[in-house]
C-alpha cells in the first residue's frame, strides 16, 4: 500500500480495492448463510451455484468460500484459472490442482486416476475434495459434460466432488439448454445475488473503513452520495470511493467530503458565450 494513504489516513489497506483482506470483507446475512449450507454439505459433495451481475459480489462470495473451506479441516480446494480450456487441458489443470500426475493424450488415464486420488480422500477424511470453477458460462460444453461424468460414481448415487460453478445470467441461460440439462438438474444450492439496496451499501462503506481503520474517513453526507450514485453495484462503488481517496492523497486532504465528490465528479460549469450587439 501507498506509505502515504498509510500515514495521512491511518489506514491498514486500501479498503476500496480489490486485494482487501478476505477477514476484512463485507458479508451480507444472505451469503453468510449460503456459507453455512455449502460448508454443512461438503461431507456429501454434488454442485452448488453463485450467479449474479458483474458488480454484484461473486467474487467477494467466492474468496469468503473459499476461506472458509481452506480452514476447515482436510478438505482440499481448488480452483480453475481457465474456465475456457479445452478438455484435456482441463484435465491438466485438474492434475495440477490435485496433484496427480496425467499424460498427455491419455484422458482415460487421467479420468481414472482423478477418480482413485479423490476417492481414497473421501475414504481417509471423509470430506469430499472441492473444486471452484470461476466465470463457469466461459465453459465448452465439452468439458461441461465431462466433469458431471467425471465427478460421480456407481451410477450418479455418489459424487466425488463439490463443484462451485460462479458466473453471470449466461451460465444460468447455458445450464438449461438440452446439452446441459444434466449438469443443471444437479445443483443442490444456489446463491442469486442481485443489485444491493442503498442501505446494504452503506453498510459495506461502514464495515470497510472500520475495518481498515478510519471508520471517519467519509462524512456521512459523501457515503449517502456514494450510495445513491453506485446504482446498487458494490464494484461501482469502490471504484468511486477508490478515486476520490487517490484524489484527496493528492491533494493531502485529512477527509473525503461531498466537496471533494463535485471537484472530482462534477460537470464543469457551461462556458459563457459572449453575445455581440445588434446593429
Amino acid at each position: 500500500m501507498n506509505p502515504k494513504l498509510q500515514s495521512l489516513y491511518s489506514l491498514k489497506f486500501n479498503p476500496f480495492r480489490p486485494d482487501v483482506p478476505v477477514e476484512a470483507l463485507y458479508t451480507t446475512p444472505t451469503v453468510d448463510a449460503f456459507l453455512r449450507r455449502v460448508e454443512m454439505g461438503i461431507a456429501d459433495g454434488g454442485y452448488v451455484m453463485i450467479t449474479g451481475d458483474p458488480g454484484t459480489g461473486k467474487s467477494v462470495a467466492l474468496r469468503l468460500l473459499g476461506k472458509r473451506l481452506e480452514s476447515a479441516r482436510d478438505v482440499v480446494v481448488g480452483t480453475v484459472e481457465h474456465p475456457q480450456s479445452r478438455t484435456m487441458d482441463f484435465y491438466r489443470e485438474l492434475g495440477d490442482l490435485f496433484a496427480v500426475p496425467l499424460q498427455a493424450h491419455n484422458r482415460w488415464g487421467g479420468f481414472k486416476s482423478l477418480r482413485a486420488r479423490w476417492t481414497e480422500h473421501i475414504s481417509t477424511t471423509l470430506t469430499r475434495p472441492v473444486l471452484i470453477v470461476d466465470e463457469a458460462q466461459e465453459a465448452l460444453t465439452t468439458v461441461f459434460t465431462e466433469l458431471r461424468v467425471l465427478a460421480s460414481k456407481e451410477l450418479d448415487s455418489r459424487q466425488l466432488l463439490c463443484v462451485v460453478l460462479a458466473g453471470d445470467g449466461r451460465l444460468v441461460e447455458r445450464l438449461r439448454s438440452p446439452d446441459l440439462l444434466p449438469l443443471g438438474s444437479r445443483i443442490r444450492r444456489r446463491l442469486v445475488l442481485e443489485y444491493a439496496s442503498r442501505d446494504e451499501l452503506l453498510a459495506c462503506l461502514d464495515h470497510l473503513l472500520e475495518a481498515a481503520g478510519n471508520p471517519s474517513l467519509m462524512t456521512t453526507e459523501l457515503k449517502a452520495t456514494l450510495a445513491d450514485h453506485s446504482a446498487g453495484n458494490y464494484r461501482v462503488l469502490m471504484n468511486l470511493a477508490d478515486e476520490l481517496l487517490m484524489a484527496a492523497l493528492d491533494r493531502d486532504l485529512p477527509r473525503l467530503d461531498e466537496k471533494l465528490y463535485l471537484e472530482t465528479f462534477g460537470q464543469p460549469a457551461p462556458k459563457k458565450v459572449a453575445v455581440g450587439k445588434k446593429r
